[in-house]
């Protein structure tokens, strides 16, 4: 006999609802609702919210088993269960490995570094078109944790024309002052000023807590002189501007800080007036300034002549050309343009040519160019032909090549003209330890103060190379080409490599290796001595043939 068990009170749906807000309500403090919580006003679902879920009640888990022995029928909650009870785990395993990573991050910036600049010296140099920047740093390490590397921060005008950037760590004091190099490389700032370029200088060894360094930095600036007015006559001097900040800009801390600029020319138009300020002679003094805050900046201008040459080569291709047959030719390809005010009116060669100081004194007609020691075989060329206007100076440590184009140049003139030379192999071929060769060549335009808007420089090979790779003590783009000359059936490869915005700094040896067969020494003359051969063959062959239709 089935006995129906007796059926406990039932709980309206509202009553449980109530009692679960109740339950939830003693899980928290007042008035703050726990995680999980559904609050009709909040319709999108938080991935670091959790549902908490009170125990299923006794009646309820009675009631489906009552309905599991009657009918035999099992609701499909257990199947539904298990991938809600693995998003849960999911979800809590998220929220802890956010939680464990900010940890880290804030144990990671309480424990950085922190700097602060002692004593920080800018020379600015405008004597040139070519704008150097000499910055002497005293860097101290207040912080608890060591340093390993230390920021520059460059604004955002300036940020286009840097064309390179040095850094070396100083001891000793004047004569007994050394040197020592250290990397520099592009990073980012968090809190750097929008558009601001950052560097970072790795430290040999780690600044440890009280200690300090000093650092001597170069940048180089180019495009940066903007001429004012932008148009002159031939009569008239040239003026430019110049933008920069009174304030070193950094990320540090500045407790004393001076910057001197000097001009090509003690005709100085106007300039800013940060005081303290002053100007004597070709130098203007911004500072002292005492205790600036990181990202301090102060803007200026300086408007002052300056009739210097302004060349600029637009682009300069050089073609070194190598053969094992004891000789490097180079070939370099020049355009020319004077990057100074423009100039309007007509030209007169007469007032030129009797009034040289006074007439067209931006202009300029005479290049020096460097080139190496012991060069043989120089031609200037144009487009018209050979150039007579050169004169070549050479000794045992370098050669000079004193070149006039064929009319002065003014500003927004321009000029194309090919500069070529042969040089001895054995100065500037090597062989390496691991048997490859290499060629040892300087990078860079041989032009003095000049800058160049885009190099290209190609390496060809002798026919047969293989495995090229170029070292280069800077970042350059690289590809490999291939090359056809007279007699050569597989091509030659050719290793090009390109730079904008080089500067007479860039001008530094880089080397190229290649592995070489010396088989293919002789393919050439072997092949030209076959094509004789032949050629003696099929005429003593002729000679000898009777073609005639007679017996």
């Amino acid at each position: 006999m089935f006995v129906q068990p007796k059926r406990e009170k039932e709980i309206k749906p509202s009553q449980e609802r109530q009692q679960r807000n109740t339950s939830l309500q003693q899980l928290g403090p007042k008035n703050i609702l726990p995680l999980g919580y559904k609050c009709p006003r909040w319709p999108i679902f938080s991935p670091y919210s959790f549902s908490l879920k009170t125990p299923r009640s006794t009646l309820e888990q009675s009631r489906r088993d009552s309905r599991v022995r009657q009918t035999g029928e099992r609701r499909d909650d257990d199947a539904m269960e298990a991938p809600q009870s693995s998003l849960r785990s999911a979800l809590v395993f998220s929220f802890i490995a956010i939680a464990y990573l900010s940890l880290l991050v804030r144990s990671a910036t309480l424990s950085s570094p922190e700097l602060q600049i002692l004593n920080a010296e800018r020379r600015i140099d405008l004597t040139s078109h070519i704008i150097r920047v000499y910055l002497t740093l005293k860097v101290e390490n207040t912080g608890a944790a060591p340093a390993s590397e230390i920021f520059l921060a460059f604004p955002p005008a300036q940020v286009d024309h840097l064309a390179i950037v040095k850094a070396a760590a100083t001891f000793g004091k004047k004569k007994k002052k050394s040197y020592l190099p250290l990397d520099v490389n592009p990073t980012d700032l968090p809190d750097a000023p929008n558009g601001a370029k950052c560097f970072s200088i790795s430290l040999v060894s780690p600044l440890k807590t009280g200690e300090s360094v000093t650092l001597e930095v170069l940048y180089i600036l180019s495009h940066s002189l903007e001429p004012f007015p932008i148009e002159i006559s031939q009569s008239e001097s040239q003026l430019v501007y110049y933008h920069d900040s009174a304030i070193i800009l950094s990320p540090y801390h500045i407790k004393h800080q001076t910057t001197f600029i000097k001009t090509s020319s003690p005709k100085v138009e106007s300039f800013t007036r940060v005081e303290p300020s002053d100007r004597v002679g070709t130098e203007l003094k911004y500072g002292p300034y005492e205790d600036r805050h990181s990202y301090s900046f102060s803007p200026i201008i300086v408007h002052f002549e300056n009739n210097n040459p302004f060349a600029v080569v637009e682009e300069l291709v050089r073609e070194v050309e190598i053969s094992h047959w004891g000789s490097l030719q180079v070939t370099e390809r020049y355009k020319l343009v004077h990057a100074g005010a423009r100039h309007k009116g007509v030209f007169s060669r007469l007032e030129y040519q009797h009034r040289p100081q006074f007439s067209g004194v931006s202009s300029f007609k005479h290049l020096l160019a460097t080139l190496p020691p012991k060069v043989h075989s120089v031609y200037y060329r144009d487009e018209i032909g050979n150039i007579s206007s050169s004169h070549l100076r050479t000794n045992s440590k370098k050669s000079e090549l004193e070149i006039e184009p064929r009319y002065p140049l003014f500003g927004g003139w321009k000029a194309t003209f090919v500069i070529g030379y042969g040089l001895p192999l054995q100065d500037f071929l090597f062989e390496s330890p691991d048997g490859r060769r290499y060629l040892n060549f300087s990078f860079g335009c041989p032009l003095a103060e000049t800058v160049v808007d885009k190099l290209t420089i190609k390496v060809v090979l002798p026919e047969g190379s293989k495995n090229p790779s170029a070292v280069v003590p800077f970042a350059v783009d690289q590809r490999i080409e291939t090359s056809f000359s007279y007699l050569d059936v597989v091509g030659r490869t050719v290793v090009v490599l390109e730079k904008e915005n080089v500067v007479p700094e860039h001008n530094s040896p880089f080397q190229v290796y290649y592995n070489f067969n010396p088989i293919f020494m002789v393919a050439e003359p072997l092949m030209l001595a076959s094509v004789f051969f032949f050629f003696f063959i099929a005429c003593v062959t002729y000679l000898h043939m009777d073609i005639s239709i007679r017996k």
